[in-house]
């Protein structure tokens, strides 16, 4: 093998022919103007299922995107072979700005941010009221991440045929969240399914839950050409099972709006929420924390909140649950 020193002749240097020409490197990146617009419907192992107009493609992310990453209801600008045609591949060359974007981490000391969804304008608690027992804790977590998110919040209640619902919703009356409940019957003949779906109307919604709610049965019900597998809950442990591997955007009927299904959730980490942004949540007690100390955590002797809810320029309950969701980072889900 030949071996050549610092200062070789340069006729002893092969170069190899470029039948294209030789182009200098440049930072300039192409602007894809003529890149579609699509929906992401599901991503899976690097693969990304998108809808262009009425066509699903199979895209991969661009080079150029580097580190950003793509999740389920961005809007994506994609190129290449968008016919859809099996064993065809597209590129992402673009993530559109998102309208909201729903975070979790693994737990409160987890700096690591996980993007459940993007671009949905609801969410959806999903909780049974037994088999398994529902866990308040959880659903404050969602609600503090739907808060933070922007994100209107839905709770449904299923398995109403198991136990009443009464208690739990008494629990978050000053809140004012909507709420639908359901049973396994009304979701066969298809009246619970009819009364979700008027909440669903017109929006993006993403159902979050912990494993053995229903969650997915419901959304079956919701779309039932899209059927998707459900588990059981494990007699032993009270869990359900992760039969939901992966976030999927499904269209209703008659394109009313969509449903993103996510899997089970046995956590719901908040290191990502700020809690000064909850208050934001309490249009009513917002005007009251003008007088609140610096840095007030509305949760503290000083606060200036228990002399507003005092003048009756809102209801004790509702400071109460605000108090709670600001302390949920405190406490496990399970507490």
């Amino acid at each position: 093998m030949r071996r050549y020193g610092k200062n070789p002749d340069e006729d002893d240097i092969r170069v190899r022919p470029n039948r294209k020409g030789n182009r200098p490197r440049t930072n300039i990146r192409p602007k894809h103007e003529d890149a579609r617009e699509g929906l992401v419907l599901t991503v899976d192992r690097g693969r990304l299922t998108c809808l262009i107009d009425d066509r699903k493609v199979t895209a991969m992310k661009a080079r150029e995107l580097g580190r950003k990453s793509a999740v389920v209801g961005d809007r994506v600008a994609v190129v290449g072979d968008l016919s859809g045609a099996k064993d065809t591949l597209a590129r992402i060359v673009r993530v559109e700005p998102r309208s909201s974007t729903l975070r979790r981490t693994a737990d409160d000391d987890d700096p690591f941010e996980r993007v459940v969804v993007a671009n949905a304008d609801q969410l959806a608690i999903v909780t049974a009221l037994a088999d398994p027992e529902p866990r308040p804790r959880l659903i404050d977590r969602c609600l503090v991440a739907a808060y933070d998110a922007g994100l209107d919040p839905l709770l449904v209640l299923t398995k109403s045929d198991l136990a009443a619902p009464d208690a739990l919703l008494d629990s978050y009356g000053a809140l004012g969240v909507p709420y639908v409940v359901t049973n396994r019957d009304e979701l066969t003949d298809g009246g619970a399914a009819e009364r979700v779906r008027e909440q669903l109307t017109g929006r993006m919604t993403a159902f979050v839950g912990h494993s053995g709610v229903g969650k997915t049965t419901l959304v079956n019900a919701l779309v039932p050409e899209r059927r998707r597998a459900t588990g059981h809950v494990n007699a032993v442990t009270g869990r359900g099972r992760h039969t939901t591997t992966s976030a999927l955007a499904l269209p209703l009927p008659g394109d009313t709006g969509w449903v993103i299904d996510t899997p089970g959730v046995r956590s719901f980490g908040l290191a990502h929420v700020d809690p000064s942004r909850v208050i934001h949540a309490f249009p009513d007690l917002a005007s009251g924390t003008a007088e609140c100390p610096r840095a007030c955590s509305h949760d503290e002797p000083d606060c200036a909140l228990d002399a507003w809810v005092a003048g009756g320029h809102a209801e004790p309950a509702r400071l109460y649950s605000l108090r709670r969701l600001l302390s949920t980072r405190e406490r496990r889900e399970g507490d």
